[in-house]
């Protein structure tokens, strides 16, 4: 049995792919792979190993003999034409809750530094500011406690989860949007345009999909408190970029702090990467990345093949 990484630079260099490598009886791993080579380096192989390597209904047509388990080595499965492998009996597995403690760590690591304006301050001493001041502190950007606050959670699924937790930790009251799309509305959830307008912060954790993408355009950013944060860790499709900056160039959000964008990675630039932009934080899809996450995802992308080959494949798609 061979199998194929079309990406395994995605995961670092520090992480041990051995138990990948004992799944199967060979293991080719490119470091990256562009559209033009994708259909040689799928030729052949049992197992597809693929993170972010798009792989459409064309690809799979144009082999001789499809894949039996494309390995997703994250969770969104949208690179991958989940109904072209339905249809051509292409088995498809994920990886799950390897990112949790890193992701939530980073939603409140960015609630935290924009509450406390910690990039505002960090500059002013930079610049020179505190060293001239006339007291011993400055006090030239407003802190806010999280305790007492009102967090928003928009998905409720495992990462949500454990955000609500933490901000529970913080002393901040909990709030759960019902599901995008969902016409009623279940016990201990608010619909999205309820919860709006009493959120102190907003945390974003649901997947992209047809019914999330610009979850929260111009309008629903309206509906926020002026003096609101939004945090999105999870799609940049879910938020309208221009939408975001106009708001936070009129002082009319608080802040926000992003670990995606809608291209990744933008190199076409993107209106979110403008430095007039006051109390944003943008970090570089780096929510997911601790060492333990990713090893985690090695880890159950080697028990996604052993138990495909046993023929009871877990975490399917």
């Amino acid at each position: 049995m061979e199998a194929v990484f079309l990406d395994s630079e995605t995961l670092g260099d520090d992480v041990d792919f051995d138990g990948m490598r004992a799944a199967v009886d060979s293991l080719v791993c490119h470091p990256r792979t562009a559209p033009s080579d994708l259909a040689e380096r799928l030729a052949g192989f049992d197992v597809v190993i693929s993170n972010k390597v798009v792989i459409g209904r064309e690809h799979l047509q144009a082999l001789d003999s499809v894949p039996g388990l494309i390995c997703v080595a994250a969770t969104g499965t949208n690179n991958i034409d989940l109904q072209a492998c339905a249809d051509q009996k292409v088995t498809v597995s994920n990886a799950r809750a390897y990112g949790t403690d890193s992701v939530a760590q980073h939603a409140l690591g960015l609630m935290l530094a924009l509450s406390s304006r910690l990039p505002d301050y960090q500059t002013a001493v930079r610049r020179g500011d505190w060293q001239q001041a006339a007291q011993f502190c400055l006090l030239d950007y407003p802190v806010r406690e999280l305790a007492g606050l009102t967090l928003g959670i928009v998905g409720y699924g495992t990462l949500g989860q454990r955000v609500a937790r933490l901000g529970e930790a913080f002393g901040m009251r909990v709030m759960i949007a019902e599901r995008p799309g969902r016409q009623d509305t279940r016990e201990g959830r608010v619909a999205l345009d309820e919860l709006l307008p009493q959120a102190d912060v907003l945390s974003l954790h649901c997947p992209l999909t047809e019914q999330t993408r610009n979850l929260l355009g111009a309008q629903q950013i309206a509906r926020m408190k002026p003096d609101a944060l939004l945090i999105n860790t999870a799609r940049g499709g879910l938020v309208d970029e221009t939408a975001l900056a106009d708001a936070l160039r009129g002082g009319r959000l608080g802040g926000a702090g992003f670990d995606v964008l809608t291209e990744e990675p933008p190199r076409q630039g993107n209106v979110l990467l403008d430095p007039d932009i006051p109390n944003l934080i943008v970090t570089p899809h780096t929510a997911w990345a601790s060492r333990e996450a990713r090893q985690r995802i090695c880890d159950q992308v080697a028990e996604n093949i052993r138990a495909w080959r046993d023929g009871v494949p877990m975490r399917v798609v």
